[in-house]
């Protein structure tokens, strides 16, 4: 009886992985023998294993499958051959400014009827006060300056020196973890202010308390900005925006004479995103400013597979 059970057994074995079978689909890539769903083979994949060639190739390595991005190719607007950005800061040597610390610098010679400035950081905030000092307690022009990232945005502007001789004062408002470099030099006749000038066309009118924007493209790579009156003090406060209200760089700038000392500034957009400048006219309505606003310099952006030139994206 014993015997009997245990044929009896083996044989309903036998039977069940026969009938498994039924339920088992092979599949029929030669290159993979595993066994899938029938919602797996319908796609060509297996449900268990994958092999190779399910897997999209993202290209890590050169920065993902979207945008491939090394720096841009700088090329500048300016018919005027100034020098660079870049090339004033490779050929002056730059002062440390701690913060909380004040330094000056003094421009004796009366043909200096304009100076540069400009700051950087090793990538950290950059916070400080410039003044025009034109004799004893005179202030004929002022500025505050914000930059969230001194290395990214580095910070560019003309002060105009007539009927010397003047001083700038730089003070360094930020913590003392937060130093920054400064050059302070004149500005002659092929400098900075003939390149800005150069790629400007047309000035809009803000009337006191009024706002302007104005809209870049990721090709543009810096902004000329040249803010003057007809004679009148001028008050504004210019910013670089990347996102709603989300604020880059600002500048406040105060000056007794908006003909003599207008403003000029180069404001970097580094990113490969749209930039906004916008420009606020502080004083009553009785002081009006005149402001242009242009592209100073492009870039040139690769692609995955293509190339952009400079001329397939409009630049506001």
């Amino acid at each position: 009886a014993a015997v009997t059970t245990v044929a009896m057994w083996k044989a309903i074995a036998l039977i069940g992985l026969a009938g498994a079978e039924a339920f088992v689909v092979v599949s029929s890539s030669p290159r993979e023998r595993s066994v899938g769903t029938q919602l797996a083979s319908e796609y060509g994949a297996s449900a268990r294993t994958r092999t190779q060639d399910d897997y999209i190739d993202i290209n890590r390595e050169s920065g993902g499958p979207i945008v491939r991005y090394d720096g841009p190719t700088i090329r500048p607007l300016s018919n005027i051959r100034a020098p660079s950005l870049n090339e004033i800061w490779e050929s002056t040597m730059p002062v440390i400014v701690q913060g909380g610390s004040l330094r000056t610098w003094s421009f004796a010679n009366p043909q200096v009827d304009a100076v540069q400035v400009l700051f950087k950081s090793e990538g950290r905030p950059i916070d400080a006060d410039i003044d025009l000092w034109n004799g004893p307690d005179n202030t004929p022009h002022k500025m505050r300056v914000y930059v969230e990232d001194g290395a990214r945005r580095t910070f560019s502007a003309i002060i105009g020196t007539p009927r010397g001789p003047n001083s700038i004062a730089v003070r360094n408002i930020g913590q003392l973890e937060f130093p920054l470099d400064a050059v302070v030099r004149p500005d002659m006749q092929d400098g900075l202010a003939a390149s800005i000038a150069s790629v400007v066309s047309k000035a809009e009118v803000i009337q006191g308390g009024s706002v302007r924007t104005w809209s870049f493209n990721p090709v543009v790579q810096s902004v000329a900005v040249i803010i003057k009156t007809d004679g009148r003090p001028l008050n504004s406060r210019i910013e670089l925006l990347m996102g709603p209200n989300n604020s880059k760089q600002v500048v406040e700038i105060y000056t007794e004479d908006g003909v003599e000392r207008p403003f000029f500034a180069i404001v970097e957009t580094p990113e490969a995103v749209g930039s906004v400048i916008r420009i606020k006219n502080t004083a009553p309505l009785e002081f009006p400013v005149y402001a242009s606003v242009a592209p100073y310099t492009l870039g040139e952006y690769d692609f995955v597979g293509d190339s952009y030139s400079f001329n397939e994206w409009p630049m506001m």
